[in-house]
């Protein structure tokens, strides 16, 4: 899986922060409020590896919702 970047854009003029993971992003006109989607985002990335990685472990006790 790709990682969680968090670029500087300027749109129409404005400055904007660009969350992106691999070619697809979500732009926010606050820093903020892009670092914290960026945090979000990264924690459950991570959950997500981990849980995968469980399941290829062998521990296929739980069916897959």
């Amino acid at each position: 899986m790709n990682n969680v970047h968090v670029e500087y854009v300027k749109l129409r003029g404005q400055q904007c922060w660009r969350v992106r993971i691999g070619y697809r992003g979500v732009t926010f006109q606050e820093e903020l409020a892009a670092r914290t989607f960026a945090a979000q985002l990264h924690q459950r990335l991570a959950w997500l590896r981990a849980r995968n990685e469980e399941d290829d472990d062998g521990n296929g006790d739980e069916p897959l919702a």
